[in-house]
């Protein structure tokens, strides 16, 4: 019998099974919405639309591996978990990960390199999360 990926990290503690709950998840769901949307307002600075945009992806990518009944406390991992937890092609969970990396440099060595077509791209990426998300369903009941 094999083991899903997501229950391969377990085993190796990058990730911890943990029932899904309902209020987590919909909460989840609503912030990345919201950070999605107001990262869509061009009258706010590059580096806010950037942060927003970021969060929007953490919290829809977060949304997406609670819902399999999983939680990971690093924030990397919740991006290249997207392959598994809603198949989202490597290409587009690499567009957050170049995102997280310059999330850290910005947050651990205050430099912040960002640009339009960046900002651009985590928004279409983040995007197709959230169409992803919004198909799941109810969590289920464990």
């Amino acid at each position: 019998m094999t083991s899903s990926p997501l229950d391969n990290l377990v085993r190796i503690g990058q990730l911890k099974a943990e029932p899904p709950a309902q209020a987590e998840f919909d909460g989840l769901v609503r912030s990345g919405r919201v950070r999605l949307k107001d990262a869509e307002n061009a009258s706010l600075g590059l580096e806010s639309r950037f942060d927003l945009a970021y969060n929007a992806a953490h919290a829809l990518s977060l949304a997406a591996l609670r819902w399999h009944g999983y939680r990971s406390e690093n924030r990397y991992l919740v991006f290249q978990t997207l392959t598994h937890t809603l198949a989202l092609e490597a290409p587009q969970w690499r567009v957050l990960d170049q995102a997280h990396r310059k999330r850290n440099l910005a947050e651990y060595e205050g430099d912040l390199d960002v640009d339009e077509a960046l900002v651009a791209a985590i928004i279409r990426v983040v995007h197709a999360v959230a169409e992803r998300v919004a198909v799941l369903g109810p969590v289920a009941k464990g």
